[in-house]
C-alpha cells in the first residue's frame, strides 16, 4: 500500500498506472496544491518507492501555471505520453484544459503544445468557461484510447444543456495528425454532476466504462457492444464499493487489474491511500467482477488447516451459545443474544478462507482484529437480501457519553442461494481488508482503527458450520509511506 503522505496524510490524488518491463509505474496528483504530479514504482504493484517528479506547475503566465489535475500515460511507439489536466492562474483556477508531455524513460518528462495543446471546449457540446452555470469548468482527466487506427480523448465534462446537478459526460476528442475534432458525449446518463476519471477498455467482447461519481465515492460502470455505444448499465453498477476512488485500467499479461486510491474513514480531507488492485473478469451475462489480485496467492508463505488452528474462544460468555469442534468442521451458534467464536491469528497479515453455512433466520458473520472485550471489525452476512456489511464495533474511551464505537464502513451484494452456504476468503494486510464471497471482491478498503489478534465468527440466533477453512499466511507489509530512492536503482 501506498499513502504518499508528507505534511498532510491525505496527498495523494488521482492516478494512473503503467506498467513496463515488469515495472509497475504510478503517477499521481498531490492535494491539496496540486502543484506536481509524483511518479512511484513498484515490482508487485503493492509497495512502492518514490522516484523522480514528472511534472510541475508552469511557470507565471503559461496556461497550466495554477495546478496540474487528473493525468494518463500511456506507451506509443517506444515512448511514453502523457495527457493531463491544467488550470491557470489568470482563470482563477476554475477552468480545466487538458495538455501534453512526453517522455523516453517514464522518468523526465517535456511539455509540448503540439500546436493543439491545450485543448478546451467551444461551446458546441459542452459547457464553456463562458456557459456553464456553476462558474467553473470541467474538460479535464483526459484518457487516451485507440480504436480502429484512431486516437480518442474521454474527458470528464458536461453537457451544454440539462439540469444543472446532472449535466455530468464523458466527452471525447479525436485527435487526428495534431487536429483535434470535438464528438458528441461517449456517455450521457443525465445523472451525476461529474463523472469523473472516464476510463474505457475492451473485455470478452464488450466495451466497459468506468466513471468515479463524487455524490456517493464510488466507482460506477457501463457498457455496450461498440465502442461508441449506446452504453447502458445493469441494476447493480457499482465495481468498486464506496470510498474507492479515481480507478484507471492496466493489462498485466492475462491479467486486467484496475488500481485507485481509498478515503479512509469515508472522508475526503483524511488519509488517502493506494490499496493493492483487484482484477477485472465478467460473469455469463456480461456484467463486471471484481477478483482478488493474483499475486496473492504468489505471496503465501505457509497454509495452515483448520484442524491445526488454535483453540476457539468465547469471548462474550454466552451461557446459550455453543461449539462443537470436529476435525473439519466447527459447529457454532448462539440461540439467544450474541456471541463471538475467535481463535488466534497466526500472524498479522493473512488470508482465511472456507465454507461457511448458516442455519436460522438470526445474525451471522466474521470477525478480525478483535481483542479480548469483543472490539474489532464485524462482517455481517444477510442471507435473506444478499447484503454483505463491515462495521468498527467496540469501545470508545474517548467519550464516555457515547462510549461506544458502531460504524458501518463498507457494504456490498451478493447472490445468496437455498443451501445458504458459501465460499469466503478474507484479506488482511497492513490495514487493507478485502472480503470475496464465491471468488468475487465485495468488499475492498483500508482502515485503522483496531489491531487485535483474534479472528473468527459471531452469532446472534443462528447455528454456523465452518468447514474447509485454512489461513495462509503473508509477509510483513512495508511502510505505507514510500520512501525516496535512487532512480537507477529502481528502474533498472
Amino acid at each position: 500500500m501506498y499513502s504518499g503522505s508528507g505534511f498532510s496524510d491525505w496527498e495523494i490524488g488521482d492516478i494512473t498506472v503503467i506498467l513496463h518491463k515488469g515495472i509497475y509505474h504510478l503517477f499521481h496528483l498531490i492535494i491539496p496544491n496540486h502543484d506536481y504530479i509524483a511518479h512511484a514504482v513498484s515490482t508487485d504493484g503493492i509497495s512502492w518507492r518514490r522516484v523522480n517528479n514528472a511534472l510541475f506547475v508552469g511557470h507565471p503566465g503559461e496556461w497550466d501555471d495554477d495546478m496540474l489535475w487528473t493525468m494518463h500515460v500511456v506507451e506509443v511507439n517506444d515512448t511514453f505520453e502523457m495527457y493531463y489536466t491544467g488550470l491557470q492562474r489568470k482563470d482563477r483556477g476554475v477552468v480545466s484544459r487538458i495538455g501534453f508531455a512526453e517522455s523516453n524513460d517514464l522518468i523526465n518528462w517535456t511539455k509540448n503544445r503540439k500546436s493543439i495543446f491545450p485543448i478546451e471546449p467551444k461551446g458546441i457540446f459542452y459547457e464553456t468557461s463562458k456557459t456553464n452555470p456553476r462558474t467553473w469548468l470541467s474538460f479535464r482527466d483526459p484518457f487516451r484510447f485507440k480504436y480502429k487506427g484512431e486516437v480518442y480523448l474521454l474527458v470528464a465534462t458536461r453537457t451544454i444543456a440539462g439540469p444543472v446537478s446532472r449535466r455530468g459526460c464523458v466527452g471525447m476528442v479525436k485527435i487526428t495528425n495534431d487536429v483535434f475534432e470535438l464528438m458528441p458525449p461517449l456517455l450521457y446518463p443525465m445523472m451525476y454532476d461529474d463523472i469523473e476519471c472516464p476510463c474505457v477498455f475492451e473485455l470478452n467482447g464488450r466495451f466497459y466504462l468506468l466513471g468515479s461519481i463524487r455524490e456517493d465515492i464510488k466507482v460506477r460502470y457501463w457498457f455496450a457492444t461498440d465502442f461508441f455505444g449506446e452504453y447502458h448499465s445493469f441494476n447493480a453498477d457499482v465495481i468498486l464499493p464506496q470510498g474507492n476512488y479515481a480507478a484507471r485500467t492496466v493489462q498485466d499479461g492475462t491479467h486486467l487489474l484496475v488500481f485507485n486510491f481509498f478515503y479512509a474513514y469515508g472522508k475526503i480531507n483524511a488519509l488517502r491511500v493506494l490499496p493493492p488492485p483487484k482484477e477485472l473478469g465478467t460473469d455469463a451475462e456480461g456484467r463486471l467482477l471484481l477478483k482478488s489480485y493474483y499475486r496473492w496467492q504468489q505471496m503465501v508463505q505457509q497454509t495452515i488447516a483448520q484442524p491445526d488452528f488454535t483453540t476457539v474462544k468465547k469471548i462474550l460468555g454466552n451461557l446459550t451459545a455453543t461449539c462443537i469442534i470436529e476435525a473439519e468442521k466447527w459447529f457454532c451458534g448462539a440461540r439467544s443474544g450474541y456471541e463471538i467464536f475467535c481463535f488466534e491469528k497466526p500472524v498479522e497479515n493473512f488470508i482465511w478462507e472456507g465454507i461457511l453455512t448458516v442455519e436460522g433466520m438470526g445474525k451471522f458473520g466474521l470477525v478480525s482484529d478483535i481483542d479480548a472485550d469483543g472490539n474489532g471489525y464485524f462482517i455481517s452476512f444477510d442471507m435473506t437480501n444478499g447484503l454483505v456489511k463491515i462495521r468498527t464495533w467496540g469501545f470508545n474511551p474517548l467519550n464516555t457519553r457515547e462510549n461506544f464505537i458502531f460504524h458501518d464502513i463498507q457494504s456490498g451484494v451478493f447472490k445468496t442461494n437455498e443451501k445458504k452456504s458459501f465460499h469466503f476468503a478474507l484479506i488482511r494486510y497492513g490495514n487493507y481488508i478485502e472480503l470475496s464471497i464465491d471468488g468475487v471482491v465485495k468488499l475492498t478498503l483500508m482502515d485503522y482503527t483496531f489491531s487485535g489478534n483474534l479472528i473468527g465468527l459471531y452469532s446472534a440466533s443462528s447455528f454456523i458450520c465452518l468447514q474447509r477453512s485454512t489461513v495462509k499466511t503473508l509477509p510483513k507489509t512495508e511502510g505505507e509511506y514510500a520512501s525516496q530512492e535512487e532512480t537507477q536503482k529502481l528502474t533498472d
